[in-house]
C-alpha cells in the first residue's frame, strides 16, 4: 500500500492533506526524532520519550459512545458502558476532526490487531502527535516488510486528534471536549480531546471484542498471558486495570505472551491481540518489577511520568497523576514470546483487587464458580485509572473487562465456560487488594505473596494444600503455601478482630448478591448457588 493509497483511503474518511504532509509507517527512532523537534515531549535519562496527557490523565468514559447503526442496533448491548450516539452528530465530530487533521502534519501508523494472523485485523491509526504514532506503533502487532506491502485497504480507520476540542453545546449527546465514536458501519473510530494513549489502544480492544466473536466466533479477553518455556502450557489472567495483569505475568520463569488483550480461538488456543504492553509506572523499582524497570528504554513511551533536574524518572512522584504509565514493544521483555501466541491454557486466574481486604490471597473455583465470577467481575478501581477515582472504589465489571465489551456479557461468558469444560481448565480467584484490614486500616498484599501463590498453582503445587471452604464466599480456600505465611492465606487470621471480618464478609458478599440478582438473574440455579452467600 503506497502513500498514494494511504491518501486514498484518508480522502475517503475527509482528510486531505497537503503535499509532504502526511508520514507514513515511520520508524520508533524518527517518531521520537519528530515529538521532540515538535516539542511534544522529553528524552529522559534511561532513553524513554516522556510527555504529559494535560487534562485527561486517563479513560474518560462518559465520552465513549457506539455510532447507532441499522447493522449493530440489535447487537450491541446498550447500556451505561455502551451508549449510543447518532449517525448525525458523529458526522459532525468526524467532518471537524478530518477538517481539523488536513491542515496539519499528521503520522499514520499502520499496525495489525491480532497476532494470529488467521484472526488479525488490519488497523491504520492517523495521529495528530509523533507521540502518539509512537506509541501506538509499539502496541500494535508490526507487520514484516512483506505484510506492509500488501497491506491494501484497512480494517478499521482511527483518527486521532487530541488538540481539537469538541462543543457539546453544537453536538448532540456529547458530555464534554472530548469524544471516543466507534462506527462499526463505516469501521471507523473518531478519538477527539484526549491526549492519554489509552484511548487509542482501548478503542482497537473495544472493536476487536465486537469482530472476533461476531465474524470468528473467537473469544477475546481483558486478560494477559504466559506460558511455561519447557512444557509450553498457558496460562491467562483476567483483570481490570489496576489488578496486576502486567505485572503477573511478567515472570522470568515463564514466556510474555502478552500483557493485556488475548483472543482464544477453540480448538487451535490463545493469541495475543497486541504486539507491545501497558504498564503502570507509580512506585515502580527495578527489584520490585526488573522485566517492566529495564523495559522503560529508547523507544518506550512514558506518560505523565515526572522527570528530576537529570532526567531520571522519578516512579514515586506521581503529582500529576497516579496513573503514570508506560508502553513499550512486547520484545523489550527479555522471555516473551514473539509469535504472541500459545496452545489453550490448563490454568485460568482472575485477578481482584479487595479494597475490603477479606478475599483470600487465592481460592480454587469450580466450573459454575468460574462462570459467577467472571459475569460479576469484582475488584476495586484504584486511582488514576479512569477520571475522579482518588482511593479504591468496589465495583463490578463483567468479564473484568465491562468498559470494553459491547455485546452481551453471556456471549463472552458462555465462550468461556465452553472452554474450560473442554480442556478441564483449573481456574482460581487472586486477591491483589489488601489484608488485616480494609483500605485505610490494612494493606496491599506483598507483591512477592502473589507471585508465590500464582506460582503454586500454575505448577500445580497449590493442589497439594490442605483446603477449607469459606461459607461466606463459597471458595476454596488453601491453608498453606510455602513461602507465604499461613495467617495471610486465610483472611479472618490475619484481622484484629474476627467480629469486625465478619462483618466486612457479609458486607461484600451482599454487594455480589445484589449485583447477581440484577444482572443475572436468568442464569441457572447452580451457577447462581456457586456465589457467595450473605
Amino acid at each position: 500500500m503506497s502513500t498514494t493509497s494511504v491518501t486514498q483511503v484518508l480522502a475517503g474518511h475527509g482528510v486531505h492533506t497537503a503535499e509532504g504532509s502526511i508520514h507514513v509507517d515511520m520508524v520508533p527512532a524518527e517518531l521520537v526524532e519528530c515529538a521532540l523537534a515538535r516539542k511534544e515531549g522529553k528524552l529522559a535519562s534511561n532513553g524513554s520519550l516522556v510527555v504529559e496527557t494535560g487534562k485527561y490523565t486517563g479513560r474518560s468514559p462518559k465520552d465513549r459512545f457506539v455510532v447507532d447503526t441499522p447493522d449493530v442496533h440489535d447487537k450491541i448491548a446498550w447500556g451505561n458502558v455502551n451508549v449510543p450516539i447518532s449517525q448525525e452528530s458523529y458526522e459532525k465530530v468526524r467532518d471537524g476532526v478530518a477538517a481539523y487533521l488536513s491542515e496539519r502534519d499528521i503520522y499514520v501508523v499502520r499496525g495489525l490487531a491480532g497476532a494470529d494472523r488467521g484472526h488479525a485485523r488490519k488497523f491504520m491509526v492517523t495521529c495528530e502527535l509523533a507521540s502518539q504514532a509512537l506509541f501506538i506503533t509499539q502496541l500494535l502487532v508490526r507487520p514484516t516488510d512483506e505484510e506492509r506491502d500488501e497491506y491494501g485497504e484497512p480494517d478499521f480507520t482511527i483518527l486521532a486528534a487530541p488538540d481539537y476540542k469538541c462543543d457539546p453545546a453544537e453536538v448532540e449527546g456529547l458530555n464534554s471536549e472530548a469524544a471516543v465514536l466507534v462506527n462499526f458501519a463505516e469501521r471507523t473510530v473518531v478519538i477527539a480531546g484526549s491526549k492519554y494513549a489509552g484511548e487509542i489502544k482501548k478503542s482497537v480492544f473495544s472493536v476487536m471484542n465486537y469482530l472476533l466473536p461476531v465474524e470468528d466466533k473467537v473469544l477475546p479477553m481483558h486478560c494477559s498471558a504466559s506460558m511455561n518455556p519447557k512444557t509450553h502450557d498457558t496460562a491467562v489472567f483476567f483483570g481490570l486495570s489496576g489488578t496486576g495483569k502486567t505485572t503477573l505475568s511478567a515472570d522470568p520463569k515463564r514466556l510474555l505472551i502478552g500483557d493485556d488483550e488475548h483472543g482464544w480461538a477453540m480448538g487451535e488456543g490463545i493469541f495475543n491481540i497486541e504486539g507491545g504492553c501497558y504498564a503502570k509506572c507509580d512506585g515502580l523499582t527495578e527489584e520490585r518489577e526488573p522485566e517492566i524497570f529495564r523495559a522503560v528504554k529508547f523507544g518506550a513511551l512514558c506518560e505523565n511520568v515526572i522527570l528530576d533536574d537529570k532526567r531520571q524518572p522519578d516512579y514515586d512522584d506521581v503529582s500529576l497523576t497516579q496513573n503514570t504509565r508506560v508502553g513499550y514493544p512486547v520484545e523489550h521483555i527479555p522471555n516473551s514470546c514473539l509469535e504472541g501466541a500459545g496452545g489453550e491454557p490448563s490454568v485460568v486466574i482472575f485477578l481482584a483487587c479487595d479494597a475490603f481486604g477479606v478475599l483470600p490471597p487465592i481460592s480454587r473455583l469450580s466450573a459454575d464458580a468460574a462462570m459467577y465470577h467472571f459475569v460479576s467481575g469484582f475488584t476495586s478501581k484504584v486511582a488514576g485509572t479512569e477520571l475522579g477515582i482518588k482511593e479504591p472504589v468496589p465495583t463490578f465489571s463483567a468479564l473484568f473487562g465491562e468498559p470494553f465489551m459491547p455485546l452481551d456479557p453471556m456471549v463472552y461468558a458462555d465462550m468461556l465456560g465452553e472452554r474450560i469444560a473442554e480442556g478441564k481448565t483449573r481456574v482460581y480467584l487472586v486477591n491483589t487488594g489488601w489484608v488485616e484490614g480494609s483500605y485505610g486500616v490494612g494493606h496491599r498484599i506483598p507483591l512477592v505473596y502473589n507471585r508465590i501463590n500464582v506460582n503454586a498453582a500454575l505448577d500445580g503445587t497449590l493442589e497439594e494444600a490442605e483446603f477449607i471452604h469459606d461459607d461466606v464466599f463459597n471458595l476454596d480456600i488453601p491453608t498453606s503455601c510455602p513461602g507465604v505465611p499461613d495467617d495471610v492465606m486465610v483472611p479472618w487470621k490475619c484481622w484484629s478482630s474476627k467480629e469486625e471480618y465478619d462483618a466486612t464478609a457479609k458486607k461484600l458478599a451482599a454487594m455480589f448478591q445484589e449485583n447477581f440478582e440484577k444482572k443475572y438473574a436468568h442464569l441457572p440455579e447452580n451457577v447462581k448457588n456457586a456465589g457467595p452467600r450473605a
